[in-house]
Parts: structure tokens; C-alpha cells; sequence
């Protein structure tokens, strides 16, 4: 049987970290996608063609949407768990009456919970520079939570496998950072020649944004069913992955 105060209590603890560090949380996102839709909204968007009948300002905004909630979700996920392995105030939490389920649910809900909030904001943000609407809100909130709830567990993996700072910043800067800019965050992937509109599609993030930006306008470069398989299989694997840390005390403990 759950925990629920347990629960509640990582719950709040994660989401008091995260407003503690609003300022630089929530200014960080809205600068950066001021910045693009400046640049490539207003810059390049009026030079560009409607993209399947959506105008090019509109179109970007699911990329960029996504672009935020990977590196937030899963920096402050891995940050969150490092730090106490790096104070020793881990021990606390395993020597706690609390079990997998507890942790995880508290840590991937304060994480869906920041994700909503950094999201909330963006979206604000880009109905200052573009007028858009939303074909299926409520799948939209589902999906956005979904991919949050991931990428917190895959951050939550980053931050025990990490022995310092700089390894907290080498997936988020050079690996999902790049590959959510190659996966269609300001193109379509129709857009690309053969063949490479095909190798495109070797990138996991690409069915991420198209996902995204299937709820949003109804149109995407690949099956949002298929979207959604992914995102829900790559859940499932980072689960059985932190059972097993749990399990075994790899890197916990030691």
C-alpha cells in the first residue's frame, strides 16, 4: 500500500526547490523563447510559406514548447536526486519508511507539475507574437505530462549515474539538446530530401515534436498513436531501470 504522505512530502519538497529557483526557471524559458520567436518567428517567419496550411509562427511553437520541457524537466530531475547523493542526505530518504512507488510518484509529479507551469507560461509568452489555437487541449495536457513524467525519470537516472556537475550537463547540452533541434523543431520532416527525411526519423525526439504538435494543429509528420507507443514504452523503461537501481543500491549506497 502507498505512502501518500510520504508521497506528498517528496512532492512538496521537489516543487518548494523548484520555486525557490523560479526566477532562474521560469525567466531562463520565457528569454530563450522570446529569442526565437524574435529570430525566427518575426525574422524568418514572414519570409517563410505556410507549413500544411499552418502559418511558420504558429508551427514552431510545439517545438519549442518541447525544446523547454526535455532540458528543464530533465536537468531539474537529475539535479534533484544528485544533490542529495552529493550531501549525503540521501541516506535519509532510504533509511525513510518510503518505498520505489512513494519516490517516484512524488518526484515525477513535482515534475509534471513544474512542466505544466514552465509550458503555461510558454504558450503566454507566444500569444504575445502569434495568434494559434489548440485542436485537442486535453490530449495536449495529457502528452505534456507524459513526456515530463519520461524525462524526469530518465533525469532521475542522470543524476544517480552522475559522480559530478559537469556529467549532470552532458546529455541535456550535447545530446537532447541537438537531437530536439534535428527532430523537426522548426521544420517539418517533409521538408527534408531523400534521404534523409528517412534518417530522420532514427531520431527518438522527432516522434516527440510530432506528437506535440499533432494535439495542437492535427497534423504530424508520423502516427501520433506511434508518438504515444514510444513515449509510453521509454516510460516504462526508465521505471523498470530505477526498480533495479532501488533493488540493487547501484550508486546509492556507495
Amino acid at each position: 500500500m502507498i505512502n501518500w504522505r510520504s508521497t506528498w512530502s517528496i512532492y512538496v519538497r521537489e516543487l518548494t526547490r523548484f520555486l525557490r529557483t523560479a526566477f532562474q526557471s521560469v525567466l531562463a524559458p520565457v528569454l530563450t523563447t522570446t529569442l526565437y520567436f524574435i529570430v525566427f518567428g518575426g525574422a524568418i517567419g514572414g519570409r517563410m510559406p505556410d507549413i500544411s496550411g499552418i502559418p511558420y509562427e504558429a508551427f514552431i511553437i510545439p517545438g519549442l514548447l518541447m525544446l523547454t520541457l526535455l532540458g528543464e524537466t530533465t536537468s531539474n530531475s537529475s539535479f534533484g536526486i544528485y544533490m542529495p547523493r552529493f550531501t549525503g542526505t540521501i541516506y535519509e530518504l532510504l533509511s525513510a519508511p518510503v518505498g520505489v512507488a512513494e519516490t517516484l510518484i512524488g518526484f515525477v509529479g513535482a515534475a509534471a507539475t513544474k512542466s505544466l507551469i514552465l509550458a503555461t507560461i510558454i504558450l503566454l509568452t507566444a500569444r504575445v507574437f502569434v495568434d494559434y489555437s489548440i485542436a485537442h487541449p486535453l490530449v495536449a495536457v495529457v502528452y505534456i505530462m507524459l513526456v515530463a513524467a519520461s524525462f524526469s525519470l530518465f533525469g532521475f537516472i542522470l543524476g544517480i549515474w552522475a559522480d559530478n556537475f559537469e556529467k549532470l550537463g552532458i546529455i541535456p547540452m550535447l545530446i537532447l539538446t541537438p537531437l530536439t533541434f534535428l527532430g523537426g523543431t522548426f521544420y517539418s520532416l517533409d521538408m527534408l530530401p531523400e534521404p534523409w527525411d528517412t534518417i530522420a526519423l532514427a531520431n527518438p525526439i522527432a516522434f516527440l515534436v510530432s506528437g506535440l504538435r499533432w494535439t495542437f494543429y492535427g497534423h504530424a509528420d508520423v502516427s501520433f498513436a506511434l508518438s504515444l507507443g514510444l513515449t509510453l514504452g521509454f516510460l516504462a523503461v526508465c521505471v523498470a531501470i530505477i526498480a533495479f537501481i532501488f533493488k540493487t543500491g547501484w550508486r546509492l549506497r556507495s
